[in-house]
């Protein structure tokens, strides 16, 4: 596997350094910042260039504007909180492009960091406009990229900048997600369990098949279960399903089964009569072995099936998580997902979180402290898993 360049193999000093970090946090309605990890992962890259003596330039997307100026979407909530946790001056300013950045790029000290308004504001950000890349990247001589979470999408900022500039290399979150998602899934210690859950096979048919030719045990849970269900000739009820991808589910039960990898499913199933997700609650619940009756749907996996799952992720030497057990934002029907939460948690190999809900969830089961590493990508996690070439990864310069 190829390993690109890092901030530790290039000359940084009285550099201007364009570094596209993943700010797309998530803000109340006062617009302040609910959750600042995406901040928290950037640290280090971002001290490692300060004490370097560079001239940072940060830049960001949050939300989708699409194009137009969205009071709602702004960085600049960020930059106090990114400020405290550097213990360091964070200038915020109002544009990504322009004389005021112009102005302010051109007086940097070294040291000095800069953040910049959210990229979205300008169309040319997410069509990779060949001349918003080159305004981007007149403010530096050197690109950084350590946002994970957009390095599949071929954008301005993630990639234009990058084809711009001499110098392209990845940040510290960048090198561990490659580390972690790639090098530890490629040839992990064994034996190495997966488990997968969320809504659709759809979404991780293409991942269950890349990782059937690594994994020693797949463990399936989550809505996607029930196709798979469906798959095995069992009556589902109302839960959410896909009937036009049970072939493909049957496809991944046989390939598991000529390649000798485990792939367990639920053998009990939480169900309900009423789900109200907005008001976060369910009506009269039942536990299903077998079919699911009608009028029920399955929000979380049973307590059977969390024993054997939780047993076997305890045996394991890499574990990686990707998609909750249910629906773990409703208190009822999250037992699952936080069992399989404290099972990661309190294994004895390398634990790997693959972005998106599992992220989500393991920090709402108070367990994320005792994981080896949480990958900050959704969409761009999946597609590296599957084995895709990452735009915003593929652009850098090689090792």
């Amino acid at each position: 596997m190829s390993v690109v360049q890092t901030i530790d193999d290039i000359e940084l000093r009285g550099k201007r350094v364009f570094v596209r970090v993943d700010f797309n946090v998530p803000l109340d309605a006062d617009g302040s910042v609910t959750d600042d990890s995406r901040v928290k992962a950037a640290i280090p890259t971002i001290h490692k260039l300060h004490k370097e003596g560079a001239k940072i330039i940060l830049a960001s997307h949050l939300g989708r504007p699409k194009g137009e100026r969205v009071d709602s979407m702004s960085l600049s909530p960020v930059a106090p909180v990114l400020s405290e946790k550097l213990s360091l001056p964070v200038t915020f300013l109002n544009d990504c492009v322009g004389e005021e950045v112009d102005r302010a790029v051109e007086n940097m000290q070294e040291g000095q960091i800069i953040l910049l308004e959210n990229l979205r504001y300008h169309k040319g950000e997410t069509s990779n406009d060949i001349e918003f890349a080159r305004k981007l990247a007149s403010h530096a001589e050197v690109f950084v990229n350590d946002a994970f979470g957009t390095a599949h999408r071929a954008h301005a900022s993630t990639f234009g900048v990058a084809e711009l500039l001499p110098v392209k290399v990845s940040g510290y979150l960048i090198a561990k997600e490659l580390e972690f998602l790639g090098e530890k899934t490629s040839s992990p210690e064994r034996p190495f369990t997966v488990i997968l859950g969320g809504a659709k096979v759809s979404d991780k048919i293409m991942v269950i098949d890349a990782l059937l030719d690594k994994a020693d045990t797949i463990i399936i849970g989550g809505a996607m279960a029930y196709t798979f269900a469906m798959a095995n000739g069992k009556k589902v009820g109302d839960s959410l399903c896909e009937p036009d991808k049970v072939e493909l589910a049957k496809s991944a039960i046989e390939k598991a089964r000529e390649k000798g990898v485990r792939f367990l499913l639920p053998v009990d199933t939480l169900g309900t009569n009423a789900l109200d997700f907005d008001a976060k609650s369910l009506g009269e619940t039942k536990i299903f072995e077998g079919d699911i009756d009608d009028g029920w749907e399955g929000v979380d996996i049973g307590p059977k099936t969390t024993e054997i799952y939780a047993k076997e992720v305890a045996s394991a030497k890499t574990v990686l998580w990707n998609g909750p057990m249910g629906v773990f934002e409703i208190v009822d029907s999250s037992k699952g997902t936080f069992a399989i939460a404290k099972a990661v948690a309190e294994g004895n190999g390398i634990s790997i979180i693959g972005g998106g809900d599992s992220v989500k969830a393991i920090n709402q089961s108070g367990y994320s402290d005792d994981v080896t590493f949480m990958s900050t990508g959704g969409g761009a996690s999946l597609e590296f898993l599957e084995g895709k070439s990452l735009p915003g990864v593929a652009v850098l310069d090689q090792k």
